[in-house]
């Protein structure tokens, strides 16, 4: 089957640059005073595709880069290399009418629902505002449009004329849902859209996902650090760390033999009824910093199993079963 979208080899960098005293410093050779550009390795490499109807879960710690892959994958920031392709077109190929449909496809929702939203514009207004200046309704059909749209998400159409601070966090998200689905994608990236939830309204909320799912067969890529809501949720998982996919399979598998060792590790810290009785440790160490990554594996300065090996060569993410890829060096071992 055809990948709807595909990430090919993704790198990003964000590069903050010298302020006037770093340069006149520089120029002047300023004795004492390293001075240099600081690079945020963000992204390293990372090769992600997505089947029609299939909800890949993308998991890891804070500043791994999963947020900025999802962007890219919205089309909201650029990669500095690598390849963004629709149904096997790139982007950069499409003439611009093509492009600029392709785009629209793929809608984003954020974590904050309330800063996603213009503090200043009825909700009926935010959720029309993207269909009406793309041209896929008319004025007059806008209020008919946003009426279906809430009671699709689960809400009183009679709500439209209120202001985003008059709802509370768990209706500000099934309206961004909703004027996510305004444009009628066929994609969407979900960044931590529950995660600031209470546990009862994110329940009823990724049921609204799994719904819209069946009834209108969409493809999500959902970001979470919450491994038991990417299990309730997604296909298949993709585990990153520090700028790196290290592990992909299907949702079931990995959960019952996670391979890489910061997938065990994540994994083995998970809540459950039969580890009532045992002390929970986090993962050793801190995750370095994406300014200074270190070589060869990103996760030997936290590994148990790390080698000389693991402190010089990347390890390349390949198949350990059917649909099962790991990037570890204990696998070439075996």
């Amino acid at each position: 089957m055809t990948a709807l979208l595909e990430l090919h080899a993704i790198t990003k960098r964000f590069v903050r640059p010298l302020d006037a005293a770093a340069k006149i410093a520089r120029v002047l050779g300023a004795r004492g005073r390293h001075v240099e550009e600081q690079v945020v390795h963000a992204l390293d490499g990372v090769t992600l595709d997505l089947k029609p109807a299939e909800v890949v879960g993308l998991v890891g710690e804070s500043g791994c880069g999963k947020s900025t892959l999802g962007r890219i994958a919205a089309g909201i920031l650029t990669p500095t290399a690598g390849e963004r392709r629709w149904q096997g077109r790139n982007f950069a190929d499409m003439p611009v009418r093509e492009r600029r449909t392709a785009e629209l496809n793929i809608q984003m929702i954020f974590q904050d629902a309330a800063a996603s939203l213009n503090p200043r514009l009825r909700v009926g207004d935010a959720i029309a505002e993207a269909p009406l200046a793309h041209g896929l309704i008319t004025g007059a059909e806008a209020g008919e449009a946003v009426d279906a749209l809430l009671r699709r998400v689960g809400l009183d159409p009679e709500l439209k004329r209120r202001f985003p601070h008059q709802f509370s966090g768990g209706q500000r998200a099934r309206i961004n849902i909703a004027r996510a689905l305004a444009v009628n994608p066929e994609f969407l990236v979900c960044d931590e859209a529950v995660a600031a939830l209470d546990v009862s309204i994110q329940a009823q909320v990724l049921n609204l996902f799994i719904q819209l799912r069946e009834e209108l067969n969409l493809t999500y890529l959902f970001i979470s650090h919450d491994l038991g809501v990417v299990e309730h949720l997604s296909d298949r998982v993709v585990i990153m760390y520090l700028g790196r996919a290290v592990e992909s399979a299907p949702t079931a598998e990995l959960y019952a033999r996670p391979n890489h060792p910061y997938t065990q590790a994540l994994l083995a810290e998970v809540p459950t009824l039969d580890k009532r009785k045992r002390a929970y440790t986090p993962v050793k160490g801190e995750i370095p910093s994406p300014l200074h990554p270190p070589p060869g594996c990103h996760f030997h300065p936290r590994c148990p199993h790390a080698m000389a090996r693991c402190r010089e060569e990347i390890p390349a993410l390949r198949e350990v079963a059917a649909g099962h890829q790991s990037a570890c060096h204990l696998n070439d071992e075996v």
